[in-house]
């Protein structure tokens, strides 16, 4: 009896311990993660729009802008040689080292979002920074060109629920891409074009950056390429959903409501 005993209470501490061990590495990783793991927790994941889900052959091209602008002239000739409107994400630190680059931007009928002031990383800030990091740009692309922006690209790709929380709060749309040029990398003008044109699919959003060393030079064969495919090229803003639509957290598709 008193063995019996003895292994019932040792099991309890046992118990105990694990218990123990258990909410203090949820203590932990809520303290590391901040509100996101509760988010995640409670089972409500945000993501960005990567992709639209539709049928329409149609396709937007974007450009982020934070170092550089060499090429940026050059990308501007080829979309207006071919009468292609896009969308460019500037940051802070780019517009104000070339507002007469933004100016002539927004003037040949491209789009522009917000990539944040500073670029820095957004997971590391708190709700109030993140909103400090937009509030600053929408300020600055408002007085240099009278436009709105309404679409914000987290700097790096990274984001969570608090990132998109922030941006939503002061109405933007968070969005990424689903074909990653990797211009950045150096990659050579027929890498890129490979990358590219053989992930092109309905509703996709491609990443470029105005000033990879490449990219002006893969540009017009990857436009030809997806026009002799059937696909039309657009502005992210007439690709995505304006209205009556959710965001598919496990791939990040923007689809449409079902119809009721």
């Amino acid at each position: 009896m008193r063995v019996f005993y003895g292994l019932v209470i040792s099991k309890r501490i046992k118990t105990i311990f694990l218990l123990i061990i258990f909410l203090l590495a949820v203590a932990g990783a809520y303290r590391f993660f901040g509100t996101d793991v509760s988010a995640t927790a409670g089972g409500k994941r945000l993501v960005p729009i990567y992709y639209v889900d539709t049928p329409e052959k149609k396709i937007a091209i974007s450009f982020d802008a934070s170092w550089g602008a060499e090429h940026t002239p050059k990308i501007l000739s080829i979309l207006r040689e071919h009468n292609i409107k896009t969308t460019f994400f500037l940051t802070g630190l780019w517009i104000d080292k070339y507002p007469d680059l933004v100016k002539k931007i927004a003037d040949e009928g491209h789009e522009l979002g917000n990539h944040t002031a500073t670029h820095p990383h957004l997971n590391s800030l708190d709700k109030a920074a993140i909103k400090n990091e937009l509030r600053q740009v929408h300020t600055i692309l408002k007085e240099l060109t009278g436009q709105e922006p309404k679409l914000f690209r987290p700097p790096f790709g990274e984001y969570s629920n608090k990132v998109i929380e922030a941006a939503t709060e002061l109405n933007y749309l968070t969005i990424q891409w689903s074909i990653d040029s990797l211009d950045w990398k150096d990659l050579t003008q027929e890498q890129i074009f490979t990358r590219v044109t053989s992930q092109l699919h309905p509703g996709a959003i491609v990443l470029f950056h105005n000033n990879g060393t490449h990219t002006a030079a893969a540009l017009p064969d990857i436009i030809k390429y997806v026009h002799d495919a059937g696909y039309e090229i657009v502005k992210i803003s007439d690709l995505i959903y304006q209205d009556n639509y959710y965001i598919d957290s496990s791939d990040g598709a923007q689809k449409q409501d079902p119809p009721n």
